[in-house]
């Protein structure tokens, strides 16, 4: 079949590939001047899976009201009253239950653990290199509180098989030695040793190489005006380079999906919740992390990318906004030094921000929408690199008419 993809990020290379690799002609269209320049350049870079959980838990309403009056919030509300804000905070609220929470945590692990095969499978076939590690994530506790809280985290992981391990602070300080000098400042830990870390961007990048050479053509540049359809079929693309036929047509523009989707009658509940990073060259690497390290007070990841350190966090309720408060930057700047003081150079990070596109609970939308030829693969908030694969293949057999290796029906926009 000949199909389109709209969107270029992560998302949408890896549905290129391996859409391509089942055999289809494959174009992808993108108003950037290459891959990965929009929220793919610059996440986190932590791949992991057992940490797949959603923002909206049993608990959060109350900490979201603490975390307003903290120096370095992971949560900030910018005061928006616009009614898709308010509709998207409401939709969230309503997930933040005992209940809701296991069901979306289970399909999100479900889906990046397979997302995690997909990639090391991708990786021993093509020989992929992105700066990547295998040596696992560590979440680290500076409160019994935090630790004392982990319970439920931890039954989804054993029924789901996942690895773990519960640490000490001489266990913490094992698996990360940097640790060492701030040992005092933690409780405990949880490992997760299947885990793993690298540069989404150079992923993206590269696996748009491999693409091409599967005939994938890409072009970049091209502004994406609206969607002609007619009854239940899309027929058309109207771009900046004229009109645009397939078979088949695959929305992955992350927080701008649902934009460009409203004035075919679908409500799609993306929301661009707000990030930011910055990378560090490193100065001394005996105090450097090896992986990911999540500082759970604040939301950080602390992330090795080869000579850098990624550090990356923070959700904003701001709307389409990409501007770089310096008092953000503070926030990214303090959890690393905190805990890993003296490692990178400071005087030369780089400072950046990104939209994830985010769905009120947590899991992203994969599948055909009520259009016969429209599918969507969008919505996976903070872990786009966690799941690209999973998703991208999941997707993939779905538009060839065959059957997942995962569950995926729960993963359609039907079931909202």
């Amino acid at each position: 079949m000949k199909i389109t993809i709209l969107g270029a990020g992560v998302i949408g290379v890896s549905s290129a590939y391996y859409l391509a690799k089942a055999g289809h002609e494959v174009t992808v269209i993108d108003r950037q001047s290459g891959p990965a320049l929009e929220t793919s350049f610059a996440n986190a870079g932590e791949i992991s899976p057992g940490y797949a959980s959603p923002w909206a838990a049993p608990g959060i309403p109350q900490k979201a009201l603490k975390w307003l009056f903290m120096k370095h919030a992971p949560l900030i509300i910018r005061p928006m009253m616009d009614k898709a804000t308010l509709a998207w905070i409401a939709a969230m609220l309503r997930n933040c239950t005992s209940a809701r929470y296991a069901v979306n945590k289970g399909r999100m692990v479900r889906l990046a653990e397979y997302s995690r095969d997909c990639l090391i499978a991708l990786r021993d076939e093509t020989g992929i290199e992105y700066d990547h590690r295998t040596q696992g994530t560590l979440q680290v506790f500076r409160t019994k509180k935090q630790l004392d809280g982990i319970g439920k985290d931890i039954e989804v992981l054993r029924a789901d098989g996942v690895p773990f391990e519960v640490l000490d602070p001489d266990g913490c300080v094992a698996a990360e030695p940097g640790l060492g000098r701030v040992r005092e400042k933690i409780v405990g830990g949880l490992r997760l040793p299947n885990d793993e870390t690298g540069d989404c961007f150079i992923f993206t990048n590269e696996l748009a190489k491999r693409a091409e050479a599967l005939g994938v053509r890409f072009h970049y540049g091209v502004d994406i005006h609206a969607i002609r359809a007619q009854c239940d079929r899309i027929d058309a693309i109207e771009t900046s380079i004229g009109d645009i036929e397939a078979d088949v047509f695959i929305g992955a523009l992350g927080s701008y999906t649902p934009a460009l989707v409203k004035p075919l009658g679908l409500k799609v509940p993306v929301y661009p919740v707000k990030g930011y990073s910055i990378t560090v060259p490193i100065l001394d690497e005996s105090r450097a992390p090896v992986s990911t390290v999540m500082d759970e007070t604040f939301k950080i990841a602390i992330t090795r990318l080869g000579d850098r350190i990624r550090v990356g966090g923070m959700a904003e309720i701001a709307g389409f906004n990409n501007d770089l408060p310096e008092r953000r930057r503070s926030t990214l700047v303090h959890s690393v030094e905190d805990l890993f003081g003296g490692a990178g150079d400071q005087s030369r990070a780089t400072f950046w921000s990104g939209l994830r596109p985010m769905t009120p609970d947590g899991t992203p939308i994969i599948g055909r929408t009520r259009h016969k030829n429209f599918y969507l693969n969008t919505g996976h908030g903070t872990l786009g690199w966690t799941m690209a694969c999973g998703s991208g293949r999941v997707l993939a057999d779905l538009v060839s008419g065959n059957r997942p290796e995962i569950e995926s029906a729960d993963l359609a926009l039907s079931r909202y």
